[in-house]
């Protein structure tokens, strides 16, 4: 049985400030019409497959959920990694739940952020794959070099097991410009994707072999899981004993089972701002626009906007991106330093680096629209069926204005419904809940005022989601 395995814990800092910590890069609508996440689910439609498991952090696990379910997909697993460990822990974790499914489990482990523009490509290569991993070999996907890239590691193909199917003579690091142009002149070279497919079982003969300490530590992990609604929680304490290892360098480097498939599919990794341009739809003046964007004698700029207008005239080679709190302006050929960019924001402590100034919730999500010295007023949004915890604040008061939908409310002992330009006050200190029992959104205005307005001012006495 082939199982995919969609690793979705990075935080894509480099896609600042659109991808953050608390809504990263995969969850994003980034060169398609859905998020990454689901569109990396949604392609392996075209492969005969189990539904997959996914790996995560305990962060995003439901958005994760409410992702998957958006696109009608329900995993098979969804595995929360109690800390970032890399990916080679992150497989083992799969592979010891695939093997729970089926013991003769062949795993097809694909990153959540990447963009593949010819999925039929992707589904040919993944079966010429198969076939040599069910002859015990592990495979990776090498990338056909679309020109002489330096944000790429490289594989270097060795002897012709069969039709682009080669042994892997050797994974070389992201080189220099020079070097790169070397790589594509002698023609036996790939990038590495980042995309493997394996027996699950033959992934972990290896890991015990090469790396037994992230074997051991995940094996002792899945043994003592616990399970929490729908997702699997591997033991906290041997994860965390784990050493921090990619596959790579793990495993792939030291194995004389590698194989690389080759793949011309229109493959990105989205790394970069750049990237967005490279899969886009430029203009006749080479521009790629997202958003409410208006430009006069500019060219091969990148613009995106998410809440109001950019304009532009006279410029060239540029990337902006807006967001409601934070724009970037980076020339097209230096987005590699919008990580500096989030380092030196993470030094200051602030927000921005990790927050955006809507935050997702699994029941929906809040906007802060004006912040002021006592008081805050906060855009809710719950989605359908969907309820907050039952819950009080020690500094603060709240005032509800409904605008959207019906809301079912708990205010200390009295439990009614408010509609469309109907309101409530929830003094300080009373327990209160908010449901949206209804099929639309449910959109209401919160005015807070207190002492103190801070989002760790809340106690709850009861809560669906087990926060």
């Amino acid at each position: 049985m082939l199982i995919p395995v969609v690793l979705s814990g990075g935080v894509g800092s480099r896609l600042w400030p659109v991808s953050r910590e608390g809504r990263p890069k995969q969850f994003l609508p980034l060169g398609g019409t859905g998020s990454m996440l689901q569109e990396t689910s949604q392609r392996l439609q075209g492969i005969e497959s189990a539904a997959p498991i996914v790996v995560c952090n305990d962060q995003h696990r439901f958005m994760v959920a409410e992702q998957l379910r958006g696109v009608g997909i329900e995993p098979s697993a969804l595995i929360l990694e109690p800390a970032g460990r890399n990916t080679a822990p992150a497989i083992a974790l799969a592979a010891y739940r695939a093997l729970a499914i089926d013991p003769e489990a062949v795993l097809l482990v694909l990153p959540a952020d990447h963009h593949i523009a010819d999925a039929e490509a992707f589904t040919a290569a993944v079966s010429k794959a198969a076939v040599a991993a069910e002859s015990g070999r592990l495979v990776t996907f090498g990338v056909v070099p679309a020109r002489a890239e330096t944000g790429y590691g490289y594989i270097r193909c060795g002897n012709v097991i069969d039709a682009d199917i080669s042994e892997i003579a050797e994974f070389v690091e992201k080189p220099d410009a020079e070097t790169a142009e070397a790589y594509i002149r002698a023609g036996n070279y790939l990038w590495n994707s980042g995309m493997f497919l394996f027996r699950a079982d033959r992934y972990l003969d290896a890991l015990q072999q090469y790396a037994p300490a992230i074997h051991a530590a995940c094996s002792k992990a899945m043994t003592e899981a616990s399970i929490d609604l729908d997702f699997t929680r591997p033991d906290t304490e041997a994860f965390l004993s784990c050493p921090s290892d990619s596959i790579d360098y793990a495993v792939m480097e030291h194995t004389d089972k590698g194989a690389v498939v080759a793949l011309d599919c229109g493959w990105s990794d989205i790394g970069a701002w750049s990237a967005l341009w490279d899969v886009g739809h430029p203009d006749a003046d080479g521009n790629v626009t997202e958003g409410d964007v208006l430009v006069d004698d500019t060219h091969n700029c990148y613009f995106r906007s998410e809440s109001r207008l950019i304009t532009a005239t006279g410029v060239d080679n540029l990337v902006v991106v807006e967001t409601a709190d934070a724009v970037l302006v980076a020339a097209r050929d230096k987005v590699q330093g919008v990580k500096k960019i989030v380092s030196a924001l993470q030094a200051a402590g602030r927000p921005e680096a990790t927050v955006h100034q809507r935050v997702f919730r699994p029941w929906g999500s809040y906007e802060s629209l004006i912040v002021g010295e006592r008081f805050q007023v906060k855009r809710i949004v719950v989605n359908p069926g969907q309820k907050l915890s039952l819950q009080m604040h020690h500094h603060r008061a709240e005032h509800w204005i409904v605008v959207q939908g019906t809301a079912e409310i708990t205010n200390g002992d009295e439990v009614f419904i408010l509609r469309e330009d109907q309101s409530t006050y929830i003094p300080l200190g009373t327990q209160h809940r908010l449901v949206n029992p209804g099929k639309i959104p449910l959109e209401l205005i919160e005015v807070q005022s207190g002492s103190y307005l801070g989002e760790d001012d809340i106690v709850r006495f009861e809560d669906v989601y087990g926060r």
